[in-house]
């Protein structure tokens, strides 16, 4: 795709204009930062109580307890993968990756929270370790674990090639979900929402401003780790994509699985940790 030609002449203060002093939207210096060094250390009793392995080309879910650890691992090559949480006991509650990305940036690594759906708003998990944490942003502008995609679906891809590929990200969520919780497929999907894409490498291009991808970074052994601040479902997708350095959606790429594990600090490590209260807005909108 090439840089539209733009139909109107620059005006003659063009370049002030374009020369103006960018605003960060949300500068996030009021919120409440989290307490790694409390985390690494309570990290260090967790031990291991549940896992599960995402296969190629499909979707997982696994309950994770507020107070705990939950890791996504490369465990045979590079592979990248799509991200959904929910509350577990109110589905509604899930992961909102634009305002996540509005306070956080379009890429997320130690430090940084997922946040709710409104009206919540609240911490849903805090990212604890990051491997990839050395990659940064490279020459492309590209970086790791964004938050700016959505996730491949059937209908994009009906929509741009006219077939229907039900092995992509969105659908692989759908399936896992319903067979979690078991629901039908339809209400499963009505939960399913735009990702966090773990290892995967995007950006945007300088000259026409459009999302891409390139092959990621992830080597086996390669992990994000989360503390779980509430109650969590946490749905994966071994994205059809492999290492997303050619396409996705489809079955021409070499994909591979990924591991999610459940690291648990103990029965008084849960109790003593406090999940975020939801949002204090009262909900009145202007009106009363």
């Amino acid at each position: 795709m090439k840089p539209k030609t733009p139909e109107f002449a620059a005006p003659s203060d063009a370049a002030e204009r374009r020369a103006v002093v960018p605003v960060v939207c949300y500068p996030p210096e009021t919120l409440t930062p989290p307490n790694l060094k409390g985390l690494a250390r309570l990290r260090q009793s967790a031990k291991k109580t549940d896992e599960v392995t995402v296969a190629p080309r499909d979707g997982a879910c696994i309950d994770v307890p507020a107070g705990c650890f939950f890791r996504i691992v490369s465990v045979e090559g590079a592979q990248v993968g799509d991200l959904n949480i929910w509350n577990s006991a109110d589905l509604t509650e899930r992961f909102y990756s634009g305002k996540t990305r509005a306070l956080h940036g379009t890429h997320l690594s130690t430090g940084d929270r997922m946040w709710s759906s409104f009206p919540t708003l609240r911490p849903m998990a805090t990212i604890t370790a990051d491997t990839l944490d050395w990659y940064g942003f490279d020459a492309f502008g590209g970086s790791v674990h964004d938050v700016i995609g959505t996730r491949c679906d059937p209908y994009t891809g009906q929509l741009l090639s006219g077939t229907s590929y039900h092995h992509c990200c969105h659908s692989n969520l759908t399936r896992a979900l319903a067979d979690h919780c078991n629901l039908t497929l339809s209400d499963a999907e009505a939960h399913v929402h735009d990702v966090l894409n773990v290892f995967m490498c995007t950006g945007f291009t300088r000259d026409t401003g459009q999302y891409f991808m390139k092959a990621s970074p992830v080597r086996p052994g390669d992990y994000l780790e989360f503390h779980a601040e509430i109650d969590l479902t946490v749905g994966l997708s071994a994205c059809p994509g492999g290492d997303c350095s050619q396409e996705h959606s489809s079955d021409a790429t070499t994909c591979y699985p990924l591991l999610i594990e459940v690291f648990d600090p103990g029965k008084a490590a849960r109790a003593a940790h406090s999940p975020p209260a939801p949002s204090s807005y009262d909900r009145t909108h202007g009106v009363g």
